[in-house]
């Protein structure tokens, strides 16, 4: 394939412009569409669904992850060739937000200090990250999803353990006489977005109620979607690395000790990996054997 033309297609499919992709490349946006068109041709396949913003296709997606795939190893073998102490290498990696928000960066960052590895993070909740894989906006990630898609490999690193927790002043009104079923059909409820199903999950499971069945504040932030629940908008699902200290403290309460959702995470990488996403790997399975519950 015509490197330029590759170039074209991986700027407008990461900017998701054909103008912001001549800009970068220092070109006009009709260069970039005449050397998308020839790549097109020479594949014999649509790569990119001409919209706005353009986005890529199927077989637009599946070269997006061999094209990104091979800078990165591009990258690593210049660095390495020249042996540019100063020049950094840039890896995207997609991870939910508890994740983000917990053990991942206390854990790796003299590993990424010391590589002088830069990292681009995509954030979506963990049964959703695998899908940034998919489409190629992660060369790695951090997922509920157990089985590797092809030309990948997955490594376990433990379970999140979260646990229903609110304030006192939030629990003294709202369940005065315990935590139960009429009690939380009334009481808000903090929930991250549309997609964080734990807390929808747990009071299905312990209370028998259905989604709608009570009022929800959506925080779609780790630290404020917390600071919801410690000033008592809201109770909610926070993993023990959050809630373990207020809870010791007694600035937060436990709902319901003992009953807990425990979220299996893992990690998500391919198979043929340059040698310093495979180190980086390798520091985020040991950080995560560390940090998370490994029974």
């Amino acid at each position: 394939m015509d490197t330029r033309h590759c170039q074209a297609f991986l700027a407008a499919a990461e900017t998701g412009s054909f103008e912001l992709a001549a800009a970068q490349l220092n070109v006009t946006p009709s260069a970039i569409s005449q050397r998308i068109a020839a790549l097109e041709t020479e594949l014999g396949s649509p790569l990119l669904i001409r919209s706005r913003p353009c986005r890529t296709n199927a077989a637009g997606q599946r070269l997006l992850v061999h094209l990104r795939r091979s800078r990165l190893l591009e990258e690593e073998f210049l660095g390495q060739l020249r042996d540019e102490g100063g020049a950094s290498l840039v890896i995207p990696i997609a991870v939910n937000n508890d994740t983000l928000a917990t053990w991942l960066l206390p854990g790796i960052a003299n590993f990424l200090l010391e590589e002088n590895i830069m990292l681009d993070i995509v954030l979506d909740e963990q049964n959703y990250t695998y899908a940034l894989l998919e489409k190629g906006l992660a060369v790695a990630g951090v997922s509920s999803e157990s089985k590797a898609m092809r030309g990948c490999s997955v490594q376990p690193l433990g379970s999140m353990r979260y646990r229903m927790v609110a304030a006192p002043q939030f629990s003294a009104r709202w369940f005065a006489g315990g935590f139960d079923r009429e009690a939380a059909r009334h009481a808000p409820v903090v929930v991250f977005s549309r997609k964080d199903a734990l807390q929808a999950d747990f009071l299905r499971m312990e209370l028998g109620l259905m989604p709608g069945g009570y009022p929800v504040h959506y925080v779609p932030a780790s630290d404020p979607f917390m600071q919801a629940i410690r000033i008592g908008l809201g109770y909610g699902m926070l993993p023990t690395q959050q809630c373990r200290h207020f809870v010791e403290n007694g600035e937060l309460i436990d709902l319901a000790p003992g009953k807990h959702i425990d979220v299996p995470l893992y990690w998500h990488t391919w198979q043929v990996q340059s040698p310093a996403l495979e180190r980086l790997g390798r520091a985020v399975v040991a950080t995560a054997r560390e940090s998370l519950d490994q029974t």
